[in-house]
């Protein structure tokens, strides 16, 4: 698992080891996407339908790859060290050219640049720069390098598709809603392409060489979508500065809170150090698929269900504004529930690829609130909230008491952990004061 042979001998990049943490050069690029997924959820909840919808989730889907690939990086060499900060610099500017482009990504406004070639440009630098830092950094003559070829291939066909999908309708001269489905339809299939060639990463011999710094890498970008979806229940009603204070807007705010807290209890309070323990424990190559579908395939689905849920929070809080006794609409329902059930999922898929186990009392509530999905919007929009928050705690709860045992020692073993990581910095910092 190690890296020495790997990594390119030269001072301008410092190999990561097992032991690495996330920089604040990674945090400051996990910022942009705090903008991007508001932007999805911008790009979204304009035109209720479900070609946004299916627009909203490619975007959702493209704007990850974007990240795993420099979460990749950081992962195998040192992102705040040598010459990584600039391309990191190069790449975060991208990126966020990119975020302010998505509510523009499918359709061109008056007076503006084209929104779609402008998408379209970004994205491909952002994994132009990132692809190109992989070739500067890897050994010749290595495997990594020669799976970099296959990346490199994959990324040229990914720029033809996505290329043509932001210019193929200003050629054909077609309508707004045939523009829309032919830029979905390529991005899709451009969105296909990057998840094929995640499953043999350029990285192979390295992605598990810091586990700590993979989980904490996506531990945070889970935050940042959490915290979208306190941005959304904030911004529901309106802007902060006209926002009408009524009491259903209160406990709208207070319910959407806890619907939040529940959410982030189902997956950090024991799942993720677990896992993190788990991924620990393996020590040969088995490592690497193992972190390619807990993290990059199932954490996009976990994002995808938490940014569906600030949606659906945002959503709801409109109606509320409205008056406290008007239903959401079926389609918002079924944004605000969906993304809890995709969320759950997510879970469940998580604990089966980790543990080996099926988690039945997540998957219940998962089939539930699907069930309900079907009939909440027949009562206000407090109730379908106050339900769905109602029974994500109630699955919390029910995991706390039945898994207390194993949570105790996962919680006592992380304990136990940070105890002896802080132990060895101050004698470290004491024999080198």
């Amino acid at each position: 698992m190690g890296t020495g042979s790997a990594v390119r001998a030269s001072r301008w990049v410092l190999p990561g080891a097992p032991g690495s943490r996330v920089t604040r050069l990674e945090l400051l690029y996990d910022l942009i996407f705090v903008l991007a997924f508001l932007n999805v959820t911008v790009l979204v909840g304009n035109t209720l339908r479900p070609r946004t919808l299916l627009a909203g989730l490619v975007v959702l889907a493209l704007l990850w790859w974007c990240w795993t690939g420099f979460a990749a990086l950081g992962n195998i060499v040192r992102a705040d060290q040598g010459a990584l900060p600039l391309i990191g610099f190069a790449i975060m500017a991208a990126a966020f050219v990119l975020a302010l482009t998505i509510p523009q990504a499918f359709a061109d406004e008056p007076g503006e640049l084209r929104g779609p070639v402008i998408f379209a440009v970004a994205y491909l630098t952002v994994r132009a720069l990132t692809i190109g830092a992989f070739w500067f950094v890897t050994a010749p003559g290595t495997l990594s390098r020669q799976r970099l070829w296959l990346h490199t291939f994959a990324a040229l066909v990914v720029a033809v598709l996505v290329l043509t999908a932001a210019l193929t309708p200003l050629w054909l001269a077609t309508t707004t809603a045939a523009a829309v489905w032919i830029r979905i339809i390529l991005w899709s299939a451009a969105m296909i392409m990057e998840a094929i060639a995640a499953r043999s990463p350029p990285y192979i011999g390295w992605a598990g060489l810091s586990a700590g710094h993979w989980a904490e890498r996506h531990a945070l970008i889970v935050l940042v979508a959490i915290g979208e979806s306190v941005i959304s229940l904030a911004l529901g009603a309106g802007t902060l500065a006209h926002l009408t204070l009524t009491a259903p807007i209160i406990i709208a705010a207070v319910l959407g809170i806890a619907l939040v807290a529940t959410l982030w209890w189902l997956h950090y309070d024991t799942l993720a150090l677990a896992v993190e323990h788990a991924v620990h424990a393996v020590r040969d190559d088995r490592r690497i698929p193992l972190t390619r579908d807990l993290y990059t395939y199932l954490h996009l689905l976990l994002v995808i269900g938490i940014i569906a849920t600030a949606l659906g929070l945002k959503l709801l809080l409109k109606t509320v504004a409205d008056g406290a006794t008007h239903p959401l609409t079926p389609i918002e329902v079924r944004i605000l529930y969906l993304g809890v059930v995709v969320f759950l999922l997510a879970e469940i898929g998580t604990v089966a690829r980790t543990f080996h186990t099926f988690a039945t009392p997540t998957l219940v509530a998962a089939a539930a609130f699907t069930a309900a999905a079907g009939a909440a919007d027949r009562v206000p929009a407090l109730a379908a909230l106050g339900f769905l928050t109602a029974g994500c705690a109630t699955l919390a709860l029910l995991q706390r008491l039945r898994q207390a045992n194993a949570r105790q020692q996962v919680r006592n073993s992380a304990l136990q952990e940070e105890h002896a990581v802080e132990t060895a910095l101050s004698q470290w910092r004491l024999e080198h004061r």
